[in-house]
């Protein structure tokens, strides 16, 4: 019996709706077999036109609300980017009944919760894989290929324009500023790349990832956020000395308090595997209590590989689209988020401990390096490792530390006190150093 063929509107043919326009052509047949009955591209809605794509037979619109209510189209596949229209064209498409893909990160971050309980309630799908990481699998592998573990961390890297700026300081030696021109000539960044270098759009990914493995609502607001742009060449130097490798990681945790979620700059040793993920690539590691730790690598941005997943996610539909919802694998992976009083909470902060990294510019004089000790040893911070340079110009000495695990919150106040010293240049550097082992 040959079932009937799903219709799927695109709205935005960028980078990515034209990578999804072209790969759901291309691979055709194939995908027809995956999923048992063809998927035919039966609008597509656009302000721009790609000169990659040819729509000739297709319906094209510049109304993006035109698809989510055309009553041929049974998937809409929202490819806009952004907040605010995003979010209302997903719901004007659930409300008609339609299922929906996005590759939309900051949609689901932000609106996911509400997307997916109008969702539930119309009987419909949203699939978001393209979302976090781009084409690597990692929402199917989190929500049903480690499905029988208990997630206890995962750490990523899950944005390939810091990775691309970090690699290259550390290669080249060279500043973070230098890097970043670069990475926006070659197309890596935006015109304004607060997103990327901030660690915005690492945090909408790492709150997706965490939901998942950790079966709580989506909650954004509640992401620790640092960016890249105070790490030095110097910084990229001294760690490679001390045996580590600075990356812009997302990392959460589970432990006895609650969860971590938190996205910043990290010292990793240079032997673990993410520390050896260079360039735009992106890499997220897991541990589960039964698999133990694995790693998903790829390409985590660009037309194809995105349009990989996007058109994966069709294809699930389309496998989906007469199963009763109630039997379908939920979107978050748990049944019931948000209905437990009793889920964990998101941490604080100032109550996650790591260890530190620690740079400073002191004034070349006798008890200087004492009275730093002291500080850290009134806040219950022990120093694992230090270097200290020879004097630079005005007699300034560069102080390099390594500290064992503490709460950020005596970090914070061992810093404030630093940074109140007469003797002390300026402001204390500080990142966060992990370690990423089984042990963890």
């Amino acid at each position: 019996m040959t079932l009937k063929p799903v219709r799927v509107g695109i709205c935005g043919l960028g980078t990515v709706g034209g990578g999804t326009f072209n790969v759901l052509t291309r691979n055709a047949d194939d995908i027809a077999r995956r999923a048992g009955r063809p998927i035919v591209i039966e609008q597509v809605a656009y302000r721009t036109p790609n000169p990659e794509c040819d729509v000739t037979g297709i319906k094209t619109t510049q109304d993006v609300f035109e698809v989510a209510s055309n009553p041929d189209i049974d998937v809409v596949v929202e490819l806009i980017g952004g907040y605010d229209v995003a979010r209302d064209l997903v719901l004007t498409a659930i409300e008609n009944g339609k299922h929906v893909v996005t590759a939309n990160k900051a949609l689901i971050a932000v609106h996911g919760n509400e997307i997916f309980q109008a969702a539930h309630e119309k009987g419909v799908i949203v699939a978001f894989e393209a979302a976090v990481a781009g084409g690597i699998p990692v929402i199917k592998s989190l929500r049903e290929g480690l499905g029988a573990n208990r997630i206890e961390w995962l750490a990523g890297i899950i944005n390939g324009t810091g990775n691309y700026i970090l690699t290259h300081m550390r290669d080249e030696g060279r500043a973070f500023e230098d890097v970043l021109a670069e990475a926006q000539a070659l197309g890596y960044a935006e015109a304004d790349p607060t997103f990327d270098v901030e660690g915005i759009d690492a945090a909408h990914k790492l709150t997706i990832l965490a939901s998942i493995a950790y079966g709580v609502p989506l909650q954004f607001e509640k992401a620790y956020t640092e960016g890249i742009s105070r790490v030095t060449a110097e910084d990229v130097e001294q760690a490679d000395n001390l045996g580590y490798i600075i990356k812009h990681l997302g990392i959460s945790k589970r432990t006895e308090a609650g969860l971590e979620l938190r996205v910043h700059p990290t010292l990793i040793p240079k032997e673990r595997l993410l520390a050896n993920v260079h360039g735009v690539k992106n890499a997220i590691a897991v541990m589960g209590d039964a698999v133990g730790p694995t790693l998903y690598y790829g390409a985590g941005a660009g037309a194809e590989p995105t349009a990989s997943a996007v058109v994966a996610d069709v294809l699930d539909v389309a496998r989906d689209i007469t199963t009763d919802h109630h039997y379908r694998v939920p979107y978050l992976a748990f049944s019931g988020i948000g209905e437990n009083a009793d889920q964990p909470p998101i941490l604080a902060m100032e109550e996650i401990s790591t260890a530190y990294y620690l740079r400073l510019l002191a004034v070349d004089r006798p008890g200087v390096l004492a009275r730093v000790a002291t500080i850290l040893s009134e806040e219950g911070i022990s120093i694992e490792a230090l270097i200290q340079k020879e004097a630079t110009e005005g007699e300034l000495v560069p102080i390099i530390l390594l500290t064992h695990r503490t709460r950020e919150k005596h970090m914070n106040e061992a810093i404030r006190k630093i940074e109140s010293m007469a003797d002390i240049a300026g402001s204390v550097t500080r990142i966060r150093v992990e370690s990423l082992d089984e042990n963890e």
